[in-house]
């Protein structure tokens, strides 16, 4: 395996993070992962952890350290812009990755949710490619999974105006349900219900309105678990509680849907 990691920008901290399969001759498909955080950091250990856990699967596996909230003010749409920078750069070095440029999955969780449901809707949109320097058919995803998503502040997270001001003066241009459109990709959302920190209505939101405009969604809400629980496995386990066998199953079940979608 090759660790590489990758700037995005002269005048960000952000970079992509790739641990690259070089078995074989195979065009791999790939996975960016989009940490958690409350846009405050990331958590590097769960982010390499998930990102490990889908090269296992046979991606060319990478995550993303976006810009933070003491990095930019306010901090959106930078994440959703870098975001875009990244599928860019895969495709860009599809051949030397040995990567299926037409095979591009973007995962993320909580805020990271956050990042990679806006970006769903707004991968096509003007401004955010004027701002990332791209073309929308350069940065256009082929799927995208959301654990346990934050999805609008309107809909319970955060609480805290200090804090959303911090993220955008526009509530409105940040409440990622109210964004969705026909140009959405396929979109795979899981979470639980007895999210004590981010209502569950954030991910069913999202899946209503991705249903109302055709989008191909599988929606799974597991009954208990409480927030940030990653692989739901003794692998990402922070605490007692979060090594759960039957929210575990999220994985398998996107990686199946990715296969049905190919």
């Amino acid at each position: 395996m090759k660790i590489i990691t990758q700037s995005l920008a002269t005048d960000s901290a952000a970079y992509l993070q790739g641990y690259l399969r070089e078995d074989g001759d195979t065009a791999y498909p790939a996975m960016i992962i989009v940490p958690g955080g409350s846009y405050t950091h990331i958590p590097e250990q769960q982010a390499e952890d998930l990102t490990l856990a889908w090269s296992a699967r046979g991606f060319q596996a990478f995550f993303l350290r976006y810009s933070f909230t003491g990095e930019k003010q306010p901090l959106l749409p930078a994440p959703v812009v870098e975001l875009a920078q990244s599928v860019a750069t895969i495709r860009q070095h599809a051949a030397d990755w040995r990567i299926d440029a037409n095979r591009i999955t973007v995962a993320g969780f909580s805020v990271g949710g956050h990042i990679v449901a806006l970006f769903n809707d707004l991968w096509h949109d003007a401004q955010i490619n004027d701002l990332a320097g791209t073309q929308p058919d350069q940065v256009k995803p082929d799927a995208v999974i959301l654990g346990y998503p934050v999805i609008s502040p309107k809909l319970g997270f955060p609480t805290d105006q200090q804090v959303l001001a911090s993220w955008s003066a526009d509530v409105d241009s940040v409440a990622a349900d109210e964004l969705v459109n026909d140009q959405n990709v396929p979109t795979f959302i899981w979470g639980t219900a007895a999210d004590p920190l981010v209502p569950v209505h954030n991910a069913l939101s999202y899946a209503q309105a991705s249903l109302a405009h055709h989008v191909d969604t599988d929606l799974h809400i597991f009954h208990h678990g409480p927030h940030g629980l990653a692989l739901a496995n003794h692998v990402t386990a922070w605490k007692p509680g979060t090594d759960l066998p039957h929210v575990a199953h999220w994985m398998d079940l996107a990686n199946e849907w990715l296969d049905e979608l190919n």
